[in-house]
């Protein structure tokens, strides 16, 4: 089976094409949704199962961002944490043999082509760069609802030549976050599943293996360090400006 640098087209609602990637990202949201319900439906003084399994995943995260982001945890954590959530399941869910082991038998040009029905959510840069989008536009969100609008625009603007060029550089900046984000976490898991399937052709059994191990490592690097990054341009959009504007 052939990894694609595009997500492969199974079918369409009206006008809008469905690709394996895009109901990749269907069955992880459902996964996710189905977690929180049944882990939070009946819920007790002291956990166990389901319950315990999602307050370590909270207790772990909190207290992980909490040191940096003090009094502002309370606002940043539930984007922050449903980033790496999301990430990181769907990471693994791509690692999966489901991800491989089914497709459908399409013809191309007189051979038959096999398009797997579940692809990596985030080998598809369709996908990494609506999380950069979101992250981004939440931050700034995040940005004017704390400083003002007045104060948030001085960041950017100035009458002082000097404080407006450093303002345009940081203008800048906001868009080289958007391409840093999604390449970085795109690059890495295409990278990562473009390499199982070469070794997996290769070797179907025990090769395999330790890629598999890194590739599991790297899944959850990947997205700590999206997760970090947003927060720590959390922490430096809701800090004021100080300066001779």
């Amino acid at each position: 089976m052939e990894i694609h640098f595009q997500a492969e087209k199974l079918f369409s609602l009206g006008s809008i094409p469905v690709t394996n990637a895009l109901l990749t990202t269907f069955v992880v949201s459902l996964l996710l949704i189905l977690f929180a319900y049944f882990s939070t439906r009946k819920m007790q003084k002291i956990p166990s199962g389901l319950q315990n399994f999602a307050e370590i995943i909270v207790e772990g995260l909190l207290n992980t961002i909490e040191p940096l982001a003090g009094e502002r945890t309370k606002r940043f954590f539930p984007f922050i944490a449903t980033f790496f959530v999301f990430i990181i399941t769907a990471n693994y869910f791509g690692l999966l043999p489901i991800n491989s082991g089914f497709g459908l038998v399409e013809h191309s040009h007189g051979e038959e082509v096999i398009v797997p029905i579940f692809r990596s959510i985030n080998s598809d840069l369709n996908a990494t760069l609506a999380l950069a989008l979101i992250s981004v536009g939440v931050t700034h969100y995040f940005s004017v609802t704390t400083l003002g609008i007045i104060d948030y625009l001085k960041r950017f603007f100035s009458l002082n030549p000097i404080y407006l060029f450093v303002g345009f550089l940081e203008l800048i900046s906001e868009f080289t976050k958007i391409i840093s984000l999604s390449f970085r976490l795109f690059g890495n898991i295409f990278a990562g599943e473009t390499l199982l399937t070469t070794i997996s052709s290769l070797a179907a059994f025990v090769v395999p293996l330790p890629f598999m191990f890194l590739e599991i490592l790297v899944g959850f690097v990947q997205a700590t360090v999206f997760m970090m990054l947003t927060l720590v341009f959390m922490l430096i959009l809701t800090e004021k400006h100080n300066d001779a504007h």
